[in-house]
Order: C-alpha cells, then structure tokens, then sequence
C-alpha cells in the first residue's frame, strides 16, 4: 500500500487534510478570542463586581485540570475526528443559545457563566484529540514546520481576535456572539471535510491505569520527559509578562498605550519566528536548539528586568516571544513523534496540564516575588532561575543535549549474508 506522504512535497498547503485543519483551528480560535473579550464586557457590564470576572477563570480551568486526563483516554479510545466534531458542535449550540438569549436581552452572569462552562467542558475534551491528529495529517520531516505553522495562527489570533471582538462589541454582545458563531460553523465544516485515517484500538474501560497511562509513559521516555518538565520549570520562573502593569507604570513611566505595546510584543516576536519556521526544517542539533532558545527566553527576561526605555523592553519581550516560539514547536513536535499513536491523546492532555498549571502558577510566583522583592528583582530572579534550570537539565538529560533529529529513525540493522 503506498503512504499518502509518498509524493513529496515542500509546501504545508499540498496537503489539504492540513489546510482543512490548520483553518479549523484557525478560525476556532479568532473565535474564541472574541468570545472571551465580549463575555467579560458583558458580565461586568451587567454586575459591576469584579469577582464575576475572576469566576470566568474559574469556569473554564476547572474543567481544563479535572477532565484533562479521561479526556486523553477518550481521544486513545474513540474516532479523534469525531470526538472533536462533537466538541466543536457542544461549542457552536452553546454559542448560538448565548446569541438568542442576548439578542432576546434574556441574559444574566448565572446563564452566561454556565454556558460558558458547558464550553470549557467541550474544549477540554476536545483538546487532546485535536492534538493527536496533526502528526497523521503530514509526514514526520514536516511536523516541526506545521506545529509552528499553527503557532503562527494561534498567535495572530491572540492579537487580532481580542481588537476585533472589541471592534464589533459597539454594535453589541450579541453582534460579537454570531460572528463567533459564524467562525465555529467555519471550523466544524473544516474539520468535518478533513481526511482523516485513525483507527482507534479495541475499548478498554476507563480504569485509574488507562486514564493515567500517559503520565507513566512520559515518566518512562528521557526525552519527552526532559522537554515538558524544562517548559514547566522556565514558564514557572520565567513569568515575566505578568507583571507588565507594573513595569509599564513604575519602571518605564508609560500609560496604557504602552502597556498595550509591552503585551503585543511577545506575540509579534512569537508570529514572526513561528511563520519562519513553518517554511524552515528542522534538520539537526534540535536538542541543542532547544536549550538554546529556553536560554535565550532567560536572558531576554533579564535584559527586560534591566531596561528603563519602552523600545529596548518591547525588543526584550520581542526576543522572548520569539525564543519561546522556537522551544514550543521543538517541544510539540518532539513529544507527538516520540508518543506512539495509540498513547498520543492521553500523552497530550498530560501536556496540557503541565502548561495550563505552568502559565497560571508562573503568574502566581511572579506576582508573590514582586510583593516581597519588588518588580524587577522578581523578574531577575526569574531569568537566572531559567538559566539554571537550563543547564541542569542539560545535564539531567544527556540524550536531549545530544538529540540530533526531531523523529528518531529506527535503527537498520545489519545482517550477515552467509558465504558462498
């Protein structure tokens, strides 16, 4: 049978179950951007409470710690394709009752608050397999390349899709909703039309040994070990941006407009670097570029606690982001192509715990250092801490530092021909 990679290609948008997919999330994305942004100026415009605001945040990362892990055995047990269907469809009609309601003026902070539960409980159970599928869509040598392809999306849709969620809230919530609604019925249909072969293997029931079979398959496999702890660990110390009101204020005597300015540039650095990488392959010494560009992110963090002009900390936080960009796609594609396809959706959702805790706890310790250090002490202690995790996880995890390739090619034997 004749691999569907067998004739190859240099450009990601040959393959269409990629384009269909990269759209998919594409547009999943700005939507849920622009979600986000009008249910906050909606329930806050309802309430006046600030705590409202802060059970947004709660509603969507229960679900995200809770169901991570069954949601990683269903994506190991059941069609990937359809389990992300039906995520996306649960979205789409939760979207659309939230629509109706608001343009009906029959909202209040309970039924928004629930609906947006229901969502975060579909897009967590959709997550792993949505994960799971990218390796099947391209060949290994293009994976590195379509992971930063999808960066790339996801970064234009952190920086666009909150101005245009904005832009459309002044014709009202409601006007915001249906176009989020618009863009999931784009994503469905996406992912709907996209080829996909998984055969899933026989069920299993749910047991406390299948549902946490990915940590103990991480725990097992050096490598893949070595790439998420090191992410948790520099995100932990790294938590620079959260404390940017600060800087902003106190430390580069600037207003919102440069407060806006500082936030955007992590992003355009991590866009620029991850469009570069989605046309670049890469070929060798990944391990070491990965540590490399988790040192860089430690030292951009410094350079950023050390500046007292706006332009050279945006080009510090620019560096980060683009740094940063580097390590994700190393780290995505290096975990999806060490994971056999059987282990890959619970190996994927106890990724996504390790970076959802990560974000949140790394801004959690940031803002704790600051209140006892100050600002940029808490930001330099941050950047000599990811220089030391660095260095010691190169020494932890030899078989990383010496990783030449993203897919390990299976080793060829050789055998002996007898004697004539």
């Amino acid at each position: 049978m004749q691999s569907p990679f067998s004739a190859r290609a240099d450009s990601l948008f040959q393959y269409r179950s990629f384009v269909a997919f990269w759209l998919a999330r594409t547009s999943s994305s700005f939507g849920f951007q622009m979600l986000s942004i009008a249910v906050g100026w909606q329930i806050y415009a309802i309430t006046g409470r600030a705590l409202d605001l802060g059970l947004i945040g709660l509603a969507q990362f229960l679900p995200a710690v809770l169901l991570a892990l069954p949601a990683g055995h269903v994506a190991d047990q059941f069609d990937r394709r359809r389990v992300v269907l039906w995520g996306q469809i649960t979205e789409w009609l939760a979207i659309v009752v939230l629509t109706t309601l608001t343009l009906m003026r029959m909202t209040d902070e309970r039924i928004i608050l629930g609906l947006i539960f229901i969502i975060s409980i579909a897009r967590t159970l959709e997550a792993p397999a949505l994960q799971s599928m990218l390796p099947a869509l391209v060949p290994p040598a293009m994976l590195a390349r379509a992971t930063a392809a999808n960066g790339a999306s996801m970064q234009t849709a952190s920086m666009l899709g909150p101005a245009l969620g904005g832009f459309l809230y002044v014709a009202g919530p409601g006007t915001v909703y249906a176009a989020t609604a618009m863009l999931y019925l784009i994503s469905i249909t996406m992912v709907s039309r996209l080829h996909y072969d998984h055969v899933p293997p026989s069920r299993t029931p749910a047991t406390f040994a299948s549902v946490f079979a990915g940590v103990k398959f991480i725990r097992n496999r050096p490598d893949v070990l070595g790439v998420i702890s090191l992410d948790l660990f520099a995100v932990l110390l790294g938590g620079a941006t959260a404390l940017l009101p600060i800087f902003a204020k106190d430390v580069l005597h600037t207003g919102p407009w440069g407060l806006g300015l500082l936030r955007g540039a992590p992003a355009v650095g991590g866009l620029l670097v991850g469009f570069w990488l989605s046309r670049r392959t890469l070929e060798r010494n990944v391990g070491m570029t990965m540590f490399a560009a988790v040192a860089g992110f430690g030292l951009a963090t410094l350079f950023f606690a050390l500046s007292t002009t706006l332009w050279l900390s945006m080009l510090a936080l620019f560096a980060l982001g683009g740094c940063d960009m580097v390590s994700v796609v190393i780290r995505g594609s290096l975990v999806q192509l060490d994971t056999p396809d059987e282990m890959r959706g619970r190996v994927s959702a106890v990724n996504s715990i390790f970076i959802n805790t990560s974000n949140q706890l790394g801004e959690f310790e940031s803002g704790m250092l600051a209140a006892w250090l100050g600002a940029v002490p808490a930001v330099l202690v941050g950047g000599i801490g990811t220089l030391m995790v660095v260095a010691l996880w190169m020494k932890l995890f030899p078989s990383l530092r010496r990783r030449q390739r993203l897919h390990n090619e299976p080793e060829i034997k050789e055998v002996s021909l007898p004697q004539a």
